[in-house]
Formats: C-alpha cells, sequence, structure tokens
C-alpha cells in the first residue's frame, strides 16, 4: 500500500536535527501534520538509513510522495549539507528511498513558504508597529539555529513567490567596540567571519569569551548549550549578558536583510528565536534592528514578528509539495 494520494512524507533536515513528519491536504487546501519524527543527524551516516528508521516508526503504509527541506543550497543534483556531513542525491531518492515524486528547497525557504501560509495568529509582535504582514510586498525570513537561515518572499495579487538565499554567510559587521573585540577573536580562528559565526547557536560561545576576555576574566571552557542554559535561567550573569549580546547582533543582521530585501515586514523563527523571545524586548534587538543611520525613520516602520507554529520547516516543505504538484487542486 503507498497511502491515500493526498498524503506525503514531509522533511526538515538541519544541521542537527532531520525531522519527519506525514502531512495531508484537506479538501480546502489546508495541510494538516502528524506528530514529528525528530533524529539526530549525528546518529546517521545518511538520509536513507535515518528514513529507514522513520519508516520503522510509522504505523501503517508511508506515502511515496515527500518534500524534503535541506539546510544547504539547492543546486545541481548533488546537494551537501551545510552543517553536516549528510549528501543527497536528488536524482537517486526514488530508488533510494522508493519515492515517485518528490519536491527538494531550501529549509528556509520551507520556512518562507509557512510564513506566507501562516495566520495571523500564529505570530507574536517582536518590535516595530503592531499591525499584520504586508497583503503586498517582500517579507525577510531569519531564523538563528545551527547556523543562520535567511529568505524572502514576495506577496503580490493575492499570490507570493519565495527566494532562497544564503545571507547567513554574508560579513560579520561589527557596530561597537565589544563587537570590534569580538572580530578580532574570531579572525583567529576563521578564514573569514560570516554573520552565522555571531548570528547562530554556536556564536555564543564566541561572544562569551569576549566578554570574559573584557573584563579580564578566565572562564572554564564552556559548549554553546551550557551557555545558554546558564544565560537563560541566569545562573551566570556572563552568560545572560552573553545573550543580551547576541540580541543586539541578532538586531543587527535583521535590519541588514530588511534593508537588503527591501523589505516591508521582518519575520523570524526556529527554536532558538522561540527560546530568547523575552529578551529581544530588552536586550536592544529593537534598538539595534533601527540603528541605520539616516534610514532609522523607514526602520521603524516595520513590523517584526516571530511566527509561534511548532514545525514551519516541515509545514512549509508540504506547502511547497502543494504549490509545484498540486496548486490545481490547492
Amino acid at each position: 500500500m503507498q497511502g491515500h494520494a493526498s498524503d506525503l512524507v514531509a522533511m526538515d533536515i538541519g544541521g542537527t536535527h532531520a525531522r519527519f513528519a506525514l502531512a495531508r491536504f484537506t479538501a480546502d487546501g489546508g495541510i494538516e501534520l502528524d506528530e514529528p519524527v525528530t533524529l539526530k543527524t549525528s546518529d546517521y551516516v545518511s538520509l536513507q538509513t535515518a528514513w529507514e528508521e522513520f519508516e520503522r516508526r510509522v504505523e501503517g503504509p508511508v506515502p511515496r510522495r515527500a518534500s524534503l527541506a535541506l539546510a544547504a543550497p539547492i543546486q545541481g543534483e548533488t546537494v551537501r549539507l551545510t552543517n553536516n556531513s549528510w549528501v543527497i542525491h536528488i536524482g537517486a531518492l526514488d530508488t533510494q528511498l522508493g519515492l515517485e515524486k518528490v519536491t527538494v528547497l531550501n529549509d528556509f525557504a520551507a520556512v518562507a513558504h509557512a510564513v506566507a501560509r501562516a495566520p495571523e495568529d500564529q505570530f507574536l509582535h517582536l518590535t516595530g508597529p503592531d499591525k499584520p504582514l504586508p497583503e503586498n510586498g517582500t517579507v525577510s525570513v531569519i531564523g538563528p539555529g545551527t547556523g543562520l537561515g535567511v529568505a524572502q518572499f514576495y506577496r503580490v495579487d493575492g499570490t507570493y513567490h519565495v527566494q532562497a538565499s544564503e545571507g547567513g554567510h554574508a560579513n560579520f559587521a561589527p557596530v561597537d567596540h565589544i563587537e570590534d573585540e569580538l572580530m578580532k577573536r574570531l579572525r583567529h580562528l576563521h578564514r573569514r567571519v560570516s554573520v552565522e559565526r555571531v548570528v547562530s547557536g554556536p556564536g555564543i560561545v564566541g561572544i562569551y569569551e569576549t566578554l570574559a576576555s573584557l573584563e579580564h576574566r578566565s572562564v572554564e571552557k564552556l559548549d554553546d548549550r551550557t551557555i545558554w542554559e546558564r544565560g537563560l535561567d541566569r545562573s551566570d550573569m556572563l552568560a545572560v549578558n552573553a545573550i543580551e549580546r547576541f540580541c543586539m547582533a541578532l538586531g543587527s543582521a535583521s535590519g541588514d536583510f530588511a534593508l537588503t530585501h527591501g523589505a516591508s515586514a521582518v519575520v523570524m523563527a526556529g527554536g532558538l528565536g522561540y527560546r530568547i523571545r523575552h529578551v529581544l524586548h530588552y536586550a536592544g534587538f529593537g534598538e539595534r534592528f533601527r540603528f541605520k543611520g539616516r534610514y532609522e525613520p523607514l526602520m521603524a516602520s516595520i513590523p517584526v514578528k516571530f511566527i509561534t507554529h511548532p514545525q514551519p520547516g516541515l509545514f512549509g516543505a508540504a506547502a511547497a509539495f502543494q504549490r509545484e504538484h498540486l496548486s490545481e487542486k490547492a
């Protein structure tokens, strides 16, 4: 058995986790997702072995149609994941996974599809005017995680077009003396310092160590998970300050992307963004977002929101499949 014709498997493959979920398209064009299966990519040598584990965990037939959101540029038949070792051969997915119809897209392009489709009650207001996303115009979509995801979509005349990007690999731009010191530190470690070296989950380590150095403090070597935990539970004030500094850098980067995209709104996504949503309100995120010289009035007019859908990558992957293969039925 191959599952109902309206079913598919949505996949969101990132640097740390691979998420799989059964998805269904309703008669009115809506999308329903089952509870996802989340696997650590480090526990599996390939997408194929992770897929086999997913199939073992699913009760009943697994659909032979799938949509894959991958944390990498989608160019050509071979996709190398940016922050894990998997290599995806798009042309071989039919034989490797037994699929009959496939959509493949960038992971943050999938999140942009989710943002474009989500109802207004699935957004939290962060900064700027508290108004809905524009019916016409460009929306930047940003998400710090294992890396920094960036995409955009353009709405016009009741439809939308998603544009993937690798904006997280743009150059990091220091704004003050602390970020100058952070840049110096990172230059000793990396041939080139991209914005995701700072504005991503692992980026908190460099921020934490830079703040310690500026205070001439000797601190134990900590991994990023520990720094985030200590900062969010406020058990380590240096970690608290590092998270606040992270929020400032995220505000600067988000404003830069909005200017570059000509955006009328910005939406943040991802688990890390959700964990720090309360910090963003007081840690200088909004001030840094607007701090663009002569363009401060323009930046102040842009709403910044957070999408609260629990699995925007999976939802967006299903939406992309629907647009590519079922547009006449959606």
